[in-house]
Parts: structure tokens; sequence; C-alpha cells
């Protein structure tokens, strides 16, 4: 399949572009520091002839000091570039990778209504960052029921690389609040090789319409609780609906992943657990 990936510059975008070529996708990079700008439509609608599926991965991150209407004309806007060119080249679906930010409970917005997380969850962003993924997301949505092209949208927590883990157990050494202070991520993070991986598995996947899937690892990255144990910590007052699914997988993700992993024929492989197991002492 021929796939162009935008944003094939940044951490995922260059794993992404190395699982799809082994996996024998013929792909194309679109990027701004190669000077490909999204919001030269002319530049990305010639980019986009005799492709047949688009990765969209091109964003400011939530970490980024721009200014918050740059930011949002970014990441609105360019996504609706995207979507615009999609459309002229005819493509047989289009992959938006948004972000758990969307729903306004992480980065310490607020609390969740429940824990486990689900795709089923209400939104409420606050940040210019989240108010752009959902309204992306949204988006998203409106143009796949306008031209019948299948778009399906992940909601990745942070993106790891192969060193995060030893930053993240270094840090908590120092400062054991760390894990959840000034703000926890209910323990949820993936894999830069499992995101990859699982766009992989999108472009072939049996997709009609939209779809929005939570996508993460298997398991929580933790000191020691169990997730049920630190759900009830850091959030005594959230309802619990974990069942007894947390009691034979006690370090199980708090986001609900299973209906992405059935869509895309896929489950995660990195994992805090096995890092856990590879690094300590005999």
């Amino acid at each position: 399949m021929r796939v162009l990936v935008i944003g094939s510059e940044g951490m995922v975008g260059r794993e992404v572009q190395a699982v799809l070529s082994a996996d024998a996708h013929v792909t194309t990079g679109y990027d701004l520091r190669n000077g490909q700008d999204i919001f030269n439509l002319k530049m990305l609608m010639a980019a986009m002839r005799n492709v047949e599926a688009v990765i969209h991965l091109a964003t400011y991150s939530a970490t980024n000091t721009m200014d918050e209407s740059d930011e949002m004309h970014t990441n609105l806007l360019g996504t609706w570039n995207v979507l615009l060119a999609a459309e002229q080249a005819h493509v047989s679906r289009v992959i938006y990778v948004s972000s758990v930010d969307a729903l306004g409970i992480f980065q310490g917005e607020g609390a969740p209504l429940y824990l486990p997380i689900d795709d089923m969850h209400p939104t409420y962003p606050r940040t210019t960052y989240a108010i752009g993924k959902r309204l992306a997301e949204e988006m998203c949505g409106h143009w796949c029921d306008r031209t019948g092209i299948p778009v399906l949208c992940l909601r990745p927590p942070g993106v790891w690389m192969s060193s995060t883990y030893l930053d993240i157990q270094q840090r908590r050494s120092v400062r054991p609040s760390y894990e959840w202070d000034p703000y926890w991520e209910y323990g949820a993070f993936i894999d830069v090789r499992d995101l990859a991986s699982a766009l992989l598995h999108g472009l072939t996947c049996a997709l009609t319409g939209y779809s929005c899937h939570l996508i993460a690892s298997s398991d929580i990255t933790t000191s020691g609780k169990a997730s049920s144990e630190l759900a009830r910590f850091v959030h005594p007052n959230v309802e619990w609906r974990g069942g007894e699914a947390y009691e034979a997988e006690p370090f199980r993700s708090l986001l609900v992943t299973q209906p992405v992993e059935q869509l895309l024929g896929w489950m995660p492989q990195y994992t805090w657990q096995r890092f856990i197991q590879r690094n300590s002492s005999p």
C-alpha cells in the first residue's frame, strides 16, 4: 500500500515509516522539517497523489509554548487541510493520531468520572491542545460522513522510547511521589514500537465509517501498587468499575483498550512489567 505519513520526522513518524517499509508498504514522508507545510494545500495535494492511505501525525505537542491561537490554527486547520487533500486524492482511509488529552482528564486537567477509563468516557477538555484535539476528532467524523472515506482516530497517552523506562524509574527513585505528583496519568503509556505496529494494522483492518479509540500498553507503569490500589489512593472519590479482571491481572491498564485491539487484530508487546522483569537484579 502507498502511504503518506504526515509528521514523518518526529519520533513516532520515523518509527512508523520503518515499520511500514519493513512490511513492504511504500511510504512517503511529509514534514515541516523538510519544508513541507500542511498549510501549503497545493504542495499537500501534490504529495497526496497516488496515495492509498494517510497517517496524520503532525501536531504541536501539549508541552509546546507557542501562542494559543497559532496552536489551534495548526492542530485544527492543519488537520482540515489534510482531510481536504485526502478527499481530493480519493484515499481509501485516513488514520488520525489524536491524544488521551482530548478527554480533559489528563495533564492534571481534572478527575475522571470513573475508572477504568473507556472509549465512552465523556470529554471536557480545557487546554488549547486538548480542545484542539477533541475538535479535530469531531471534524474527522463529520468529514467521514461527508465523503464516505473511513477514518480511524487513535488516542494514545504518553509515547515512550526505550530510554523512557529507565528515566521514569530513576525519577521515582529520587522522589517516589513523582509517580502521581503534580498529577497522575493513570499509569498509562504506550511504547513507540507498539504505536507504530498499531498504525500498521490500522492500514488493513476492517474499517468502515468513523472510529475513535483509546490505545495504550496492556499494563500500568507503577512503583509497586496495583491498578485498583493506585486508583483508590489517588482518586478515592472516583467510582471504581474494574471488576474481577483487575484481581486476575493486578497491574492491568486503566485505559480499556480491548475494542481497538479487536478492531486492529493487534496486541501491545512492550509493558512496564516486562521492563521490570528484564531489569531486576538476579
